[in-house]
């Protein structure tokens, strides 16, 4: 859209709206800590939304299933500040700033995505204003600066709930994200190899070896063969139509979903 504006400092993202329009975004891809400035932020995480406003903070962990929307509220244009956190900046703030004697162990993830930061925070207001001069100057921040603010955004976090470890650093044990746990939760959504990677912590190449420990199949095919176990007991068990379970379990069209499915079976599904 015209009206949004982003600038991109190294992964310190500020966002504008000049108009009234809105952006839609449908997975996090990465780890993200966004302050909002004036407007909101409407972030849905199953089924459930919560607004992020004028003067807050929230975080957003990497999920497939996290959608948001940004837009403006009343006279107020949306304009906030985000940092993002690339599993290589968080490899190496692990392996050279921690002190890995002192890490909290028995940190665990919360069952949300999606964490809203207590507000007025004087840590997380003078991170994300010390960075508001750079929305309208023709002069770009250091390297330096942007590696120091987005050090503070990791430290905010830390500082906030020790169980953040657990999704910042997942790469590493004893937080590193099960692969099998990860697919049988996600299995119905369209990943390709690299996101399934990207989402349980691990670079591409890490991802297939590990995944060759678990499985004979294709990260694609384990997809396709748990979609069509699900697929199978829900027909058979609970009694549902075809046309909502092709669909429902990932499946994107009907005819192929009825075509593996009796391949696999050796009975279409609807006998």
């Amino acid at each position: 859209m015209n009206g949004i504006k982003t600038i991109n400092y190294s992964n310190v993202f500020l966002s504008c709206f000049s108009d009234n329009g809105c952006k839609k975004v449908n997975m996090a891809t990465t780890h993200r800590l966004i302050y909002v400035l004036s407007g909101a932020i409407d972030i849905t995480e199953q089924d459930n939304t919560t607004i992020v406003g004028k003067g807050e903070c929230a975080f957003i962990r990497k999920d497939n299933r996290v959608n948001m929307v940004k837009r403006p509220k009343g006279d107020e244009q949306y304009k906030s500040i985000s940092l993002s956190f690339t599993r290589q900046f968080l490899r190496e703030f692990y392996h050279k700033t921690l002190d890995k004697s002192k890490l909290p162990t028995d940190a665990r993830r919360h069952k949300f995505s999606f964490y809203k930061l207590p507000a007025r925070r004087p840590d997380i207001v003078s991170l994300f204003e010390s960075m508001t001069p750079y929305f309208d100057s023709p002069v770009s921040p250091t390297e330096e600066l942007i590696k120091l603010k987005m050090a503070e955004g990791v430290y905010c976090l830390l500082n906030t709930d020790r169980n953040f470890y657990s999704a910042l650093f997942d790469f590493s044990e004893p937080w590193k994200i099960d692969i099998l746990d990860y697919l049988n939760e996600n299995y119905m959504y369209d990943l390709s190899p690299a996101d399934m990677a990207n989402f349980t912590g691990r670079s591409l190449a890490a991802f297939k070896r590990d995944f060759k420990k678990i499985s004979n199949l294709s990260p694609q095919k384990w997809l396709i063969q748990k979609r069509l176990e699900v697929a199978q007991s829900k027909i058979k068990n609970e009694n549902r139509k075809v046309s909502e379970v092709c669909f429902e379990v990932g499946f994107k069209n009907l005819s192929h979903f009825s075509r593996v499915y009796k391949e696999t079976f050796g009975v279409a599904p609807s006998k």
